[in-house]
């Protein structure tokens, strides 16, 4: 017996690196470099169009979440639940190209909107943000008590991808009664390093300038709502995370400011506590966080599953001929999740 379960462990390890390395990103070689891999993908790879089921979640605090549903016809077929990253939603290309990959699979897949997303502001003098553990454990709960008997995973995307690693990490042996697996895609892993980097030079012209726009549109409608919680004139003035994060975020979740929420929100340090097979995604050339912050896998538990390939942008990973596809990263995520050590 002993022999026949060293064994089937050796097979279970062979496979693995098979299908690990089958699996291995490559980048196409007409789209070079994370700039142009990340802008292009956002911009002209969108993804099928996805006919979602809007459900309204009444929150105990008086405030409440969107969630877009992708049924299956099977009670206890699995779920992927979705956590979409900043200023994203159910529509962002990522989300309908994972969710038609899991409606293709049978699965069943739901994307609940953080606070604000979903298209209608939020009721509350809070927003989102990248360490709302609470908030994610609270969506995990109400799918599991929606489906009990079926097996569930959670992804998380950059943003999204932080608060899930992060609650992964806190939640330790408590996060195996809701979740089988996980995935954190280009999460901003070292919140101040993603930070620091969004706000200089070519990034803070393209990728920070763009997110603000929605982000400060939001705070000042929120200004207006709430008189006397937001500085309304340094909100207009800002230009950088830093400037906005201190402001707004750190003002609304009980930061001191962006340096302290950066620092108390990173996902990295509580790698070496998760105890579910997570994989973590995070290209060595996106532009939102430095290769040289991203984890070793002495600093991340035997359950983490580190993927660093040199090329794929931020939330991209394009790949085929022009004009190119997004098939990679869903395929890769739900392979996975369904991989024997799952």
């Amino acid at each position: 017996m002993k022999h026949a379960c060293h064994a089937g462990f050796i097979a279970v390890m062979i496979w693995t690196m098979q299908a690990l390395a089958a699996e291995a990103y490559v980048a196409p070689p007409w789209l070079p470099g994370g700039n142009l891999q990340t802008l292009y993908t956002a911009a002209f790879l969108r993804g099928p169009d996805i006919e979602y089921r809007r459900e309204r979640w009444e929150w105990p605090d008086g405030d409440f979440v969107d969630a877009d549903w992708v049924d299956a016809n099977q009670p206890d077929a699995p779920i992927v639940v979705l956590f979409h990253g900043l200023e994203g939603s159910s529509q962002s290309f990522y989300a309908r190209d994972l969710m038609h990959t899991v409606k293709q699979r049978g699965w069943r897949g739901v994307v609940p909107h953080f606070r604000g997303c979903s298209g209608e502001p939020n009721r509350l003098p809070r927003a989102y943000f990248a360490g709302d553990t609470a908030e994610i454990e609270a969506m995990l709960r109400r799918v599991k008590s929606a489906f009990p008997e079926a097996p569930l995973y959670a992804v998380g995307v950059s943003l999204g991808g932080n608060a899930v690693l992060k609650w992964l990490g806190d939640a330790g042996n408590q996060a195996a009664t809701l979740v089988r697996a996980a995935a954190g895609v280009s999460a901003p892993l070292d919140m101040n390093a993603a930070g620091h980097a969004l706000d200089r030079g070519l990034n803070r012209a393209i990728y920070t300038s763009h997110f603000l726009l929605s982000l400060k549109r939001k705070a000042l409608d929120k200004a207006e709502r709430f008189p006397g919680l937001l500085d309304q004139a340094a909100i207009e003035a800002a230009t950088t995370f830093q400037e906005y994060d201190t402001l707004v975020t750190a003002r609304l979740h009980g930061y001191l400011d962006a340096e302290d929420y950066w620092t108390r929100t990173s996902s990295k340090p509580g790698l070496k506590n998760i105890v579910i097979p997570t994989l973590v995604i995070n290209a060595k050339n996106d532009p939102f966080l430095p290769a040289s912050a991203l984890p070793t896998p002495d600093g991340v538990s035997t359950f983490v599953t580190l993927e660093q390939p040199e090329e794929g942008g931020h939330v991209a990973f394009p790949s085929g001929p022009f004009p190119g596809n997004i098939d990679w990263l869903p395929a890769r995520i739900l392979d996975f999740f369904d991989a024997p050590h799952v």
